[in-house]
């Protein structure tokens, strides 16, 4: 069953060993997290499977929706809730549509193209992700987009779930729901941190109250 995707999005670092990997899920799962992504593009497929499937079971005993970033093959695997792809990973989206049925979510990235966006929504993704936002220590090559693109983002696409990503933190995410955003993809903002239990409550309360 889908779940939306809404508020704190969660994307876990891609170099962590996989017990600090569970560890640091686990610790954003008690703060309140509700949407959490796996991205491992460095590990074999057999490694990332593994990982993936552990988290998978632990966002189920807390009910939350956990989404594989890249692999379809390894989403369906695992079960997982959803899948992430990026503009290159889509070749035809409306296959990637029929073949995961429409219980999975899909959502994909569009940096700041607008056209692409449109036409991923029209072959059946759920959200689109708009990005750099801000200046974004995960992908420093990635052009910045700002506020004022999110903004126009949102008004191209009134009724869409639009994923903000890119230099998030606990003093932006505010102004991130207030251009239009209906999540904020948050990574090293999220766990490079010492407590990501109390980091996780602090987003979230920032998030709602703006």
């Amino acid at each position: 069953m889908k779940s939306n995707i809404t508020g704190l999005y969660g994307i876990l670092p891609a170099d962590l060993s996989t017990k600090d990997l569970l560890l640091k899920a686990e610790e954003a799962l008690k703060g309140g997290l509700q949407i959490l992504q796996f991205r491992d593009k460095k590990s074999g497929y057999k490694r990332a499977l593994k990982r993936a499937a552990a988290l998978c079971e632990l966002t189920s005993s807390y009910d939350v929706c956990f989404i594989v970033n890249d692999s379809v093959q390894r989403a369906k695997e695992v079960r997982a809730d959803g899948v992430h792809l990026g503009r290159d990973d889509v070749v035809n989206l409306a296959a990637v549509r029929d073949e995961v049925g429409e219980n999975m979510l899909i959502g994909v990235t569009c940096r700041a193209d607008a056209v692409f966006a449109k036409l991923a929504l029209q072959q059946g993704a759920d959200y689109v992700s708009f990005g750099a936002v801000f200046a974004s220590q995960s992908k420093p090559d990635v052009p910045v987009l700002g506020l004022p693109r999110l903004q126009k983002a949102r008004q191209m696409f009134p009724d869409v779930n639009i994923c903000a990503i890119g230099g998030i933190t606990l003093d932006n995410i505010a102004q991130v729901k207030q251009a239009g955003a209906t999540s904020a993809a948050v990574i090293s903002g999220l766990f490079d941190v010492e407590d990501v239990q109390q980091r996780t409550k602090d987003l979230l309360q920032a998030w709602e109250v703006a």
